[in-house]
């Protein structure tokens, strides 16, 4: 996690492997989930879930950026959370607010690079296994001595469900990355694609 607090190695890394940037897919995240509130969450716990969530693709973006600018070609993927959207008032607040600011942050930097030839999309999986889901599957089920089949189900009801009737797949986010990230995406630029099996009401 060092080397995407520090965009100048990021650059030397990927100079010092002759690499040209062309998308870049910022795919960072992830927070714990610990018994209580939103009060249990100190102010170092609320920067480090910021450094993760927020400033890691800030800083990602910062490195590569001036190269697609000068190409005038690049996409820029944000991976962020239905959380965003869909808060809870406990443990995860931090990480719902985290991803909140992606959000606002991506739309004001594809407003700001798409003239230039850089397109700026993100995307919001909702429940995806095995993934970062399976961290807050375990730290539920330990924090509440229930099963991890138990403490799948709560996050599934704390969602409101989820109607298509399972969880998602990595590859099913994948695919869409794979398609924002081609020519045939070419005409998208600035949209949150929401990815979770219908929770999310169409608005």
């Amino acid at each position: 996690m060092k080397e995407v607090e520090d965009e100048n190695a990021l650059k030397h890394m990927f100079d010092k492997a002759h690499l040209k940037r062309t998308a870049d897919v910022n795919n960072v995240g992830g927070t714990e989930t610990r018994p209580g509130g939103f009060e249990v969450l100190s102010d170092e716990d609320w920067q480090r879930i910021l450094e993760v969530n927020l400033l890691a693709a800030v800083r990602l973006d910062r490195a590569f950026l001036p190269g697609m600018i000068e190409r005038q070609s690049g996409v820029v993927i944000h991976i962020s959370s239905i959380a965003h959207r869909l808060p809870f008032s406990n443990s995860t607040l931090a990480y719902a607010a985290a991803k909140g600011a992606l959000t606002t942050y991506s739309k004001g930097l594809a407003k700001g690079v798409a003239p230039r030839g850089v397109r700026v999309t993100m995307i919001s999986p909702g429940f995806i296994e095995p993934s970062g889901a399976q961290g807050m599957i375990e730290d539920i089920s330990k924090g509440s001595g229930i099963s991890k089949d138990a403490a799948r189900q709560r996050i599934v009801e704390m969602l409101g469900g989820i109607p298509i009737g399972r969880t998602g797949r990595p590859e099913e986010v994948a695919e869409l990355v794979a398609f924002l990230a081609s020519d045939r995406g070419a005409f998208i630029s600035g949209a949150d694609y929401i990815v979770d099996g219908g929770m999310m009401p169409t608005t």
